[in-house]
């Protein structure tokens, strides 16, 4: 049923990024009316946005600018009613060498569209978290009163904007919601994930070059995370709240990549890259996410296993492997 969405005003910054592109494509189906904010570059190229059906991507009105000018976050926010905030720099290896960019970024970038979503008196916000500000898990399964640690710039951006977040709830009664996603993946994902790492690879080459093979992860399909995205800023009465978007189920990254090559039919090497190494400090040993809150608060459930996401996954990086380029450690 296309009821509540219909025809509603919606934002998406980041749109142009993995989970920002399916946001949009499940927005437009749904009826809304949808704005995207891409960062610019010379190239005009709206992101993961290309790969989008032309006449899906017809129906979005794309802008492109950044999040750090608060006058153009200012302008592309006003006339909508529902703000979905995705927008930042996700890569913790580029955070480790340009910390100063990712928190502008992240810590302004979103204090800018708090602000925006606050004079524009927007009716939701939705504000992507990371279940990285968790750090190395204290206690599993990881519930949202879980401390939070700063184990990399990229978390620690995370936790500021999110603890930012929390502050305009409180001190302006900002109809804010916080969703923090465990690791989500599926089509079109970027090989700087470690599940289209791991795919490319075996698809193409003798070998698996990889980092930490004995942490684990909580891995949920886009669909899944993208629905709770959009029951978020359905439920009543959650403003204010954080909610993981998590499986509840974890793997090692070692089992994963067996897993994978055993789906597509091809034996390879597992080769422990050292580049491809966190510093041992910064390393996040465990995620698993409880993710009974979001169940309750907004009737969220993933619906997709990991068997049944990495066949999808696996399809899709087949039929698109000239996207990628094999073996190149992407950070």
């Amino acid at each position: 049923m296309r009821t509540y969405w219909q025809n509603k005003h919606v934002l998406v910054t980041g749109a142009g990024g993995f989970i920002g592109s399916h946001l949009v494509e499940r927005l437009v189906a749904e009826g809304a009316v949808v704005r995207a904010f891409v960062h610019y570059n010379s190239r005009g190229d709206p992101g993961l946005l290309r790969l989008v059906a032309p006449q899906i991507l017809a129906q979005v009105e794309i802008i492109a600018g950044d999040l750090r000018d608060a006058h153009a976050v200012q302008k592309v926010v006003e006339g909508c009613q529902c703000v979905f905030h995705l927008g930042a720099l996700i890569s913790i290896p580029y955070s480790y060498f340009h910390p100063a960019e990712v928190a502008e970024t992240n810590c302004i970038g979103t204090l800018n569209v708090l602000m925006a979503c606050r004079e524009r008196r927007v009716e939701r916000l939705i504000h992507t978290s990371t279940s990285e500000v968790y750090g190395t898990a204290q206690q599993v399964p990881i519930n949202e009163s879980h401390p939070l640690q700063g184990q990399s710039p990229y978390s620690a951006s995370k936790i500021g904007a999110d603890k930012l977040a929390e502050s305009f709830h409180c001190a302006y009664g900002l109809p804010v919601v916080i969703v923090r996603p465990f690791n989500t993946y599926g089509p079109r994902q970027s090989a700087r994930a470690v599940i289209p790492t791991i795919i490319t690879q075996a698809l193409a080459q003798g070998s698996i070059h990889l980092g930490n093979l004995e942490t684990t992860r909580d891995f949920t399909y886009v669909a899944d995370t993208v629905d709770g995205f959009l029951k978020a800023a359905e439920a009543a009465h959650v403003e204010g709240g954080t909610f993981n978007l998590g499986t509840g189920q974890e793997i090692k990254i070692g089992d994963l990549a067996r897993q994978i090559m055993q789906k597509i039919g091809r034996p390879a090497e597992v080769v422990v890259d050292s580049a491809r190494l966190r510093p041992q400090d910064s390393e996040v040993f465990r995620l698993l996410s409880d993710n009974a809150l979001a169940r309750e608060k907004l009737g969220w459930r993933p619906e997709t296993t990991l068997d049944q996401g990495l066949d999808s996954t696996i399809a899709w990086i087949r039929g698109h492997l000239d996207l990628y380029r094999i073996g190149v450690y992407e950070f």
